[in-house]
């Protein structure tokens, strides 16, 4: 007889204790409609701004607050659109809802876009004269900044609106690659482990490259790069293009490179992109060491790149409830204090976590909410203890919110990027502490330290890859090189062998990598994962290693959201990103974890 499969549950069969209480932003979906009908009523009021910003501080003060108040109306009623459709995807009412309130965001985005290039036309010193003028203003003053501070790479009205026009063909390049990608694209069929006829798919190859089979690894490995090799060609001018395209944004605005209109976006020094490379470079051996590990663990005579992602710690059985697991979260978390947990629990336990799978439900984890509630976290839970880190994880994402709501007023609300994921991996290694800290099981252990590296591989070794091959591919542009395809899989096959060493046999496939990674279409964006999570390593080990003082800075760094820059806000929590040092020290971490998985595999 076969297994019987436990049947996906319906919305209604989910007990209310393990659902978010989404009414919490609205009682009712109409509240949520009346707030829709209240924007489209702004509307017209906010554009009768236009031409206005500059004739006196009152003025720009009445604009900007009602530009918040447009601001804040469109995302609460995106967010609880969408979040209503995330419960159940097949819900109609809320397919449209949810199409409604993504419409009225880009209609309010329409209405509202003569503000930036009216407060850069503004002359600096009438700027100043309405600060003075209007002491209300005082709390726009690093919200106006950060707009001002980018003048001298703004053109005039009639160039803006030209480069506007011309921006939906750069747009037109990563459209054409997500095309390419996710419906034209077409992989072979290889035979599983259990002799079953199974197409590749990118949603599948990593479960192949986790695969025991040796064979199905290699056989899934050939079958995903055959495909792109294929079309490698196209690739290389869609790719091409779309370095072109970043370069001459750059040239056009006065940056001396693509890298630095990009970091700019943030007011990233471009010390912070070059000092990464450089500090992963010179500690590129524990890469190699790790490579040597992979093969002596696996006890293969060679390690090829489809032996990268199989697992070298065999499987621990190793079951958590959800209720056990937010009480391990509580407990790993606890160097946070006790006003941290005190937020912690109350959010696990008053209707912030949609927990269960059910049927029509959109897959994966994530957090989110809206300012003036609380934050949400959406989980499909299984009862295993990767599931408890994306507990750990997401509720990390939720502090930040909560912190940053709770003490930002509304136009400092969000955080960018190149922060948003530090609190989620402080947790992540918070929780990887504590843990190891109280097992004994010498298989757990290792369960856990090679779970860590492999955080730490994919995220820094492999993302500081991505980001020094961006850096080739627009240097080599900006040189007048041209991006044929193979300079560039000749640039990436060297890549792979500075980063992995002599023990790894670089397949010639790996050489086609760069040509399936979306990414790169959002040029000068990877690299803020390495960042992010060296940071994180950083802050983390600070907390445990000094208490209070570190704890209360990284609590206000969470409670920061934009009110200052993001490297501002890493220096006060007692990180400079602008300095190598970060980096190195979470590369020390992760070599004294590689440390104790040699010596557990030597005595084997």
């Amino acid at each position: 007889m076969g297994q019987t499969v436990e049947a996906i549950p319906e919305r209604k069969d989910i007990p209310s204790e393990l659902k978010w209480k989404i009414e919490d932003i609205y009682a009712s979906d109409q509240l949520c409609e009346v707030d829709m009908s209240e924007v489209r009523l702004k509307l017209p009021e906010a554009v009768s701004y236009a031409g206005q910003l500059g004739m006196g501080a009152r003025k720009l003060l009445e604009c900007l607050r009602l530009r918040d108040e447009i601001d804040y109306l469109v995302v609460k009623t995106y967010t609880y659109s969408r979040m209503r459709k995330d419960e159940d995807n097949a819900n109609p009412a809320y397919q449209s809802m949810h199409d409604r309130a993504a419409s009225l965001a880009v209609e309010a985005t329409s209405a509202t876009a003569f503000f930036k290039p009216e407060i850069l036309a503004i002359p600096r010193e009438t700027l100043q004269r309405f600060m003075a003028e209007e002491p209300k203003l005082e709390l726009y003053r690093v919200f106006l900044d950060n707009i001002t501070r980018m003048r001298e790479h703004t053109l005039s009205a009639s160039e803006e609106r030209i480069m506007a026009m011309a921006g939906e063909i750069g747009h037109a390049v990563p459209a054409i690659f997500t095309m390419l990608n996710n419906a034209d694209l077409k992989y072979p069929s290889i035979v599983d482990e259990s002799g079953n006829t199974v197409e590749v798919t990118k949603g599948r190859y990593i479960g192949f490259m986790e695969s025991r089979d040796r064979r199905v690894r290699q056989d899934a490995f050939d079958a995903l790069y055959s495909s792109y090799r294929a079309l490698i060609n196209t690739i290389a001018a869609t790719y091409s293009a779309s370095v072109k395209s970043d370069s001459f944004n750059a040239r056009v605005r006065g940056y001396e490179s693509a890298r630095h209109a990009s970091l700019d976006q943030n007011n990233i020094p471009v010390e912070v992109y070059d000092n990464l490379i450089s500090a992963v470079r010179s500690r590129v051996d524990l890469m190699h060491r790790y490579a040597r590990l992979r093969k002596k663990a696996l006890g293969l005579p060679e390690v090829h790149m489809y032996d990268v992602y199989t697992p070298i710690v065999p499987d621990v059985e190793w079951p958590v409830t959800y209720d056990e697991a937010k009480e391990m979260v509580r407990e790993g978390l606890a160097p946070l204090g006790e006003e941290y947990i005190h937020a912690l629990s109350a959010g696990m336990e008053s209707g912030w976590i949609d927990v269960l799978e059910n049927r029509g439900k959109t897959s994966g984890a994530y957090s989110w909410g809206t300012y003036g509630v609380h934050p949400y976290v959406l989980l499909n839970w299984q009862d295993n203890l990767s599931n408890v880190f994306t507990l750990a994880h997401e509720m990390g994402h939720s502090m930040h919110s909560y912190y940053t709501w709770t003490t930002q007023p509304y136009v400092y609300s969000d955080y960018s990027i190149f922060v948003a994921e530090v609190a989620s991996t402080v947790n992540e290694v918070l929780l990887t502490r504590h843990l190891l800290g109280r097992t004994d099981d010498l298989a757990r252990r290792m369960y856990l330290l090679n779970h860590f590296m492999e955080e730490f591989r994919g995220t820094v070794f492999r993302q500081t890859m991505f980001a020094e091959f961006e850096k080739i591919t627009h240097e080599m542009h900006e040189s007048g090189q041209a991006l044929t395809p193979d300079a560039m899989s000749q640039a990436y096959l060297q890549l792979n062998r500075d980063y992995f060493g002599p023990d790894m046999v670089l397949d010639d496939s790996i050489a086609f990598e760069w040509a399936r990674i979306p990414h790169f279409y959002t040029a000068y964006y990877v690299y803020q994962y390495s960042t992010g999570f060296s940071a994180a390593v950083a802050l983390a080990n600070g907390i445990l290693d000094e208490g209070a003082p570190a704890r209360e800075r990284y609590l206000d760094f969470l409670s920061g959201g934009s009110a200052r820059y993001p490297i501002d806000l890493l220096r006060r929590a007692g990180v400079d990103m602008t300095s190598p040092e970060p980096v190195l020290s979470a590369l020390g971490v992760f070599e004294k974890t590689l440390d104790e998985m040699e010596t557990f595999f030597e005595a084997k």
